[in-house]
């Protein structure tokens, strides 16, 4: 492909791009979860690490991290525009992954959720940090947010009170578009949004290259 043809096809942020502050959240069993952003070219391991979920069907596993695998592909390819990742990281494992993308100043699309390690609501954390990440640091107005496995209704819409907007539609289809709004983030943020800054700096090293694991659902099933 010549370079012309590149230059077209190539997106990436016509936002002003923030970087989410690091935080750490002490877990129910006393282990440390370190919530950071990601750059573009930490992806490749990610993806690698997601891959061996391609055809658990258990929990819906397959069709949710096929959709982040094109997800942060996309990004990598810079072939999405105004996408971020967040990571979980414990005990130097990667232990989770959420990401969004901004449509615009005033609305971000909820994307995926993925806890490659079950437990301590490691994945009820990322949810609640990408979108502290939308409405504090961004100061969007809402998060639009469907779900493709019964996990994540009942995790997402049920226990966010999430209010129901027939007349949206997510861009990645699914059930009726459920919204949060930023007044309602504020409302949940005590009893939701948890962790700790800064990061203290043996903790943060740590996160850097986090050691990819056997997915927990995968060590299920064996």
């Amino acid at each position: 492909m010549s370079e012309d043809q590149e230059s077209i096809l190539r997106v990436d942020w016509d936002i002003p791009r923030k970087i989410y502050p690091p935080k750490v959240v002490t877990l129910a069993s006393g282990e440390k979860l370190v919530i950071r952003e990601i750059e573009r070219g930490e992806v490749p391991p990610i993806l690698e690490a997601i891959r061996p979920l391609l055809t658990v069907e258990k929990d819906y596993y397959d069709i949710v991290s096929a959709r982040v695998y094109a997800e942060l592909l996309g990004w990598y390819r810079y072939r999405v525009k105004n996408e971020y990742c967040l990571i979980g990281v414990v005990n130097g494992e990667l232990a989770g992954l959420v990401n969004n993308r901004l449509v615009n100043e005033k609305v971000c699309m909820s994307l995926h959720t993925l806890a490659l390690k079950r437990g301590g609501r490691i994945g009820a954390h990322l949810f609640a940090a990408k979108q502290e990440h939308a409405i504090e640091n961004y100061s969007v107005d809402e998060v639009w947010v469907t779900a493709e496995s019964p996990i994540g209704f009942r995790r997402w819409m049920v226990e966010w009170s999430l209010q129901p907007r027939p007349d949206l539609q997510h861009e990645l289809g699914g059930v009726t578009v459920y919204v949060l709004t930023k007044e309602n983030y504020y409302k949940l943020k005590p009893q939701k949004v948890f962790g700790e800054r800064p990061v203290p700096e043996e903790l943060y090293k740590e996160s850097l290259n986090p050691k990819i694991i056997i997915p927990d659902i995968i060590r299920q099933q064996e």
